[in-house]
């Protein structure tokens, strides 16, 4: 097992495993109504399907794909190349939308807007973080994470008030004037975070978000998304190669040819002791 914060709930004894244990079985929907939208999943996918064509061939990236979200998981989607994560990832975003099937963000079937509407979700409903950093050069950290409220047209105090905020919140109080050029890559990559917490999303999704770190503004990184997920209980999914990057998860995805092959509980050796639970190396 790799290495991490967190080790497998397959591994903590059978107390802390029922505590801990999903309600569904691997992929499994529930189709029963939820009166009260507060319980309801954030995210419901329904036999997600997605297929690209390429001239007259086929490719099919997503093979009915079955998923329940609740508000404040912290989800880690793994998976060889070719697997669909990505695929999944877009379409959670709000970047793609399925062939087939249906997915609910918050009580809302997303999957069948259109492009305008799905614009708005984007800004308004859901936070980016990418591998790339894909900040402005030119721009300071605070205008940076400023964007997304410009977008809106929110007034430039209420703009500056919330990105002043949202770097607070990734420990960079101080570094609102810096370029991306006078910050480190880890440093960076927390500016990319706040621009995508500034917005107060309902989902953020992190793509790779380490894939340009090395190990110590790797781990720095992970313990702010954990931080973020814990304190704030905001609902977080990210996609890796990384078993010890996905060790910072709640729960861990693992897809092969576009279907969920294995979907598992963590618990963190913290959380494991304080339940009587004697946590396995």
């Amino acid at each position: 097992m790799a290495e991490g914060p967190n080790q497998s709930i397959d591994h903590q004894p059978s107390a802390v495993r029922q505590a801990h244990r999903p309600e569904l079985g691997r992929g499994a929907v529930s189709h029963q109504p939820f009166s009260d939208p507060a319980r309801a999943p954030l995210i419901v996918c329904k036999d997600l399907s997605k297929i690209y064509r390429l001239g007259d061939v086929e490719v099919p990236a997503l093979r009915g794909v079955n998923l329940e979200i609740q508000r404040g998981e912290f989800v880690a989607v793994m998976g060889p190349s070719g697997s669909g994560k990505s695929t999944l990832m877009n379409i959670l975003g709000c970047l793609d939308t399925p062939t087939t099937g249906s997915y609910w963000l918050d009580g809302r079937e997303v999957g069948r807007e259109g492009q305008d509407e799905l614009a708005e979700i984007r800004n308004r409903r859901i936070g980016f973080v990418f591998q790339n950093f894909n900040l402005i050069p030119r721009t300071s950290a605070l205008e940076n994470a400023q964007l997304p409220l410009f977008y809106r047209g929110m007034p430039l105090r209420n703009q500056r008030a919330g990105a002043a905020a949202a770097l607070a919140r990734v420990g960079l109080s101080g570094r609102e004037d810096h370029y991306p050029t006078q910050l480190s890559g880890g440093q960076q990559q927390r500016v990319a975070i706040a621009r995508a917490l500034v917005s107060s999303p309902s989902i953020l999704l992190a793509d790779e978000p380490t894939g340009n770190l090395d190990t110590e503004s790797s781990r720095g990184i992970m313990e702010v998304l954990q931080r973020l997920n814990q304190e704030d209980g905001l609902t977080i999914i990210l996609v890796t190669h990384e078993t010890d990057i996905a060790a910072y998860a709640s729960r861990e995805i693992l897809m092969t040819d576009g279907q969920i092959v294995r979907d598992r509980w963590r618990v963190s050796a913290h959380s494991a002791r304080a339940s009587g639970g004697v946590v396995k190396p």
